[in-house]
C-alpha cells in the first residue's frame, strides 16, 4: 500500500486560548525589538506594539478563514500560501504605516526589513507546523496498527457462546437462529473494515444493537436495556466500532457479574455542535473486580482515536458511584479539517 501525500494542516487560531497566546507572543517580539536597536521610549513602543498586534491578528483571522481550504492542499503548497499571506499582510500594514506616519526618505528599507522579520518568524512557525505534523504523522500510524489489532480481536468466549446459542436454536427455533447468524456476521464484517473508519452513528447503533440481541439470548432476563436516542441524529459521524466495545465492557464488567443481572442504560443526547452518548450498568460489589487489561484497553483505544480525529474537544470520562458506573463520550458532531485524515482512502 503506497504512502498517502502528507497534506498541510495549521492549529485552530480562532478560538480565546490562541487569541491570548498570539497576543502574548507578539508583545514578547516587539520587546525583543525595541532592545534590538534604536531608541528606546514609550511613543516607539506604543507604535511597535500597534504594527505587530494588528500583523499577528489580522494574519491569524486570515489564517483561520482559510484553514479548511488550506486542509485538503498538499504541504508544500499549503505552507507556501501561509507564509505568503503572512506577508501580503505585513506589507500591507507596512506601507499603510509608511505612508500615514512617515513619508519620508528610506520608507522601502524599512517595508523590506518588516517583510524579512516577518519571513523569519513565519518560517519559524512553519517549522514548528511541520514537525508536528510528522509526529502526528507517526502517532497516526502507531494507532492505526492498534486499531487493527483490537478489531480483528473477537472475544473467543463471545464467540463459542454464539455458535452454541446458533447450535441450540436450529431445531427449535431456525429463524432465530438465521437471525444470530445476520448478527454475527455483521459484528465480524465491522471487526474487518478499514481501522478508523467513520460511519453514521445510526449504522452503528443498529451494530449495537444486533451485539445486544446476541447477548441477550444468552443472558436472558438478567439484561434489561433502557435505550433513549435523540431523533435527529442524521448525519451525525462517529468511528466505527466505538460503542459496541463499550457496551461490551458494560455487560461483562457490570451484568455478567451479577447472579440477578441489571439494566444498560444508552442514552444519546445531542445539541447544534456536540454529541453526548451515556452508557450506564451497575456496579458489583468489591468481590468483583471492576477492572481487567482488556478493559483499560479498549476504553484507552477509543480515547486515543478520538484524540486523532477530534482533538481536545471530544473525550471519554468514566466515573462510578451510587451503586452505578458511567461511561460518558462526547466528540463534536463536524469533525476537525485540521485533524488526521486516518481512515479516508
Amino acid at each position: 500500500m503506497s504512502a498517502r501525500p502528507a497534506h498541510f494542516a495549521i492549529p485552530e487560531l480562532c478560538n480565546t486560548t490562541a487569541i491570548a497566546l498570539l497576543v502574548i507572543f507578539s508583545q514578547l517580539l516587539v520587546v525583543v525589538l525595541l532592545f534590538a536597536g534604536g531608541e528606546i521610549s514609550w511613543v516607539r513602543f506604543g507604535l511597535m506594539s500597534l504594527f505587530v498586534q494588528w500583523v499577528a491578528l489580522l494574519s491569524a483571522a486570515l489564517l483561520c478563514a482559510l484553514r479548511k481550504p488550506l486542509a485538503h492542499l498538499p504541504l508544500g503548497a499549503g505552507a507556501g500560501i501561509m507564509f505568503g499571506s503572512v506577508l501580503v499582510v505585513t506589507g500591507t500594514l507596512g506601507l499603510v504605516t509608511e505612508l500615514l506616519l512617515n513619508k519620508g526618505p528610506g520608507m522601502g528599507v524599512r517595508i523590506g526589513g518588516q517583510l524579512i522579520i516577518a519571513g523569519i518568524i513565519t518560517g519559524l512557525v512553519l517549522r514548528y507546523f511541520y514537525v508536528q505534523q510528522r509526529l502526528r504523522l507517526q502517532e497516526q500510524a502507531e494507532l492505526q496498527s492498534r486499531i487493527q489489532a483490537l478489531q480483528s480481536r473477537i472475544r473467543p468466549h463471545f464467540l463459542f457462546n454464539s455458535m452454541n446459542i446458533i447450535a441450540s436454536l436450529i431445531a427449535t427455533d431456525p429463524e432465530t437462529a438465521e437471525v444470530v447468524v445476520e448478527d454475527l456476521s455483521e459484528l465480524f464484517r465491522a471487526s474487518l473494515n478499514e481501522a478508523g473508519n467513520q460511519v453514521p452513528l445510526a449504522d452503528e447503533l443498529d451494530l449495537c444493537e444486533r451485539y445486544l440481541r446476541i447477548e441477550a439470548l444468552r443472558l436472558g432476563d438478567r439484561l434489561q436495556l433502557d435505550w433513549r436516542v435523540a431523533a435527529a441524529i442524521e448525519g451525525v459521524q462517529i468511528p466505527l466500532l466505538t460503542l459496541q466495545p463499550l457496551l461490551e465492557n458494560a455487560i461483562y464488567h457490570g451484568i455478567q457479574p451479577l447472579p440477578e443481572g441489571g439494566t444498560i442504560e444508552m442514552r444519546v443526547e445531542l445539541d447544534d455542535q456536540e454529541v453526548a452518548i451515556f452508557i450506564v450498568n451497575p456496579l458489583p460489589d468489591a468481590s468483583h473486580p471492576q477492572e481487567s487489561e482488556g478493559n483499560r484497553m479498549a476504553l484507552q483505544n477509543i480515547r486515543s482515536r478520538l484524540g486523532v480525529l477530534y482533538g481536545p474537544k471530544a473525550g471519554l470520562q468514566t466515573r462510578a458511584g451510587g451503586g452505578r458506573f458511567v461511561t460518558e463520550l462526547r466528540f463534536p458532531k463536524i469533525p476537525d479539517p485540521g485533524q488526521s485524515d486516518l481512515g479516508k482512502p
